[in-house]
């Protein structure tokens, strides 16, 4: 079976909480809005919005092009979920013989891949390598310059 191929990083991590700060903002409303909303205590809570799993999500920002058509470009905040069993077509964050990598795995055959999504870069055949799977990419952030 070609999941029995990954090394789990943490099997059982300790619960922590994450270490980024908790984000408050106020939740765009088309339309227009009556005079009384200026005063309602809407809030969106990214940390509740996008961590379903705290003690096992970590962030990681991504340096490189190799995901670029799978809009994961240099810079950009990942949130990983260690806790999310590996699957074809999950975007994943392990470590290949040594080497940190953001990187989609797909089935070829029955042959296990970690590919890009730049044609610049091959896939990378898992047989024989030493890979231990950090986690799922669950959300990438992106900030645009301003």
């Amino acid at each position: 079976m070609p999941h029995a191929k990954f090394t789990p990083a943490d099997p059982a991590p300790p619960p922590m909480a994450l270490p980024h700060p908790l984000a408050r903002t106020r939740a765009g409303i088309s339309g227009f809005p009556s005079p009384a909303q200026d005063y309602e205590g809407r809030t969106l809570d990214l940390n509740e919005r996008l961590v379903k799993r705290p003690s096992a999500s970590f962030f990681m920002t991504v340096t490189g092009d190799s995901m670029d058509s799978l809009g994961i470009h240099d810079g950009d905040l990942l949130l990983i979920d260690r806790s999310i069993e590996p699957r074809p077509g999950h975007i994943l964050v392990a470590l290949v013989e040594g080497e940190i990598t953001v990187k989609r795995y797909q089935l070829k055959g029955r042959q296990p891949y970690l590919c890009s999504a730049n044609p610049a870069y091959p896939p990378i055949p898992l047989e024989d390598l030493d890979c231990q799977v950090w986690g799922v990419v669950r959300s990438v952030i992106h900030e645009y310059t301003v």
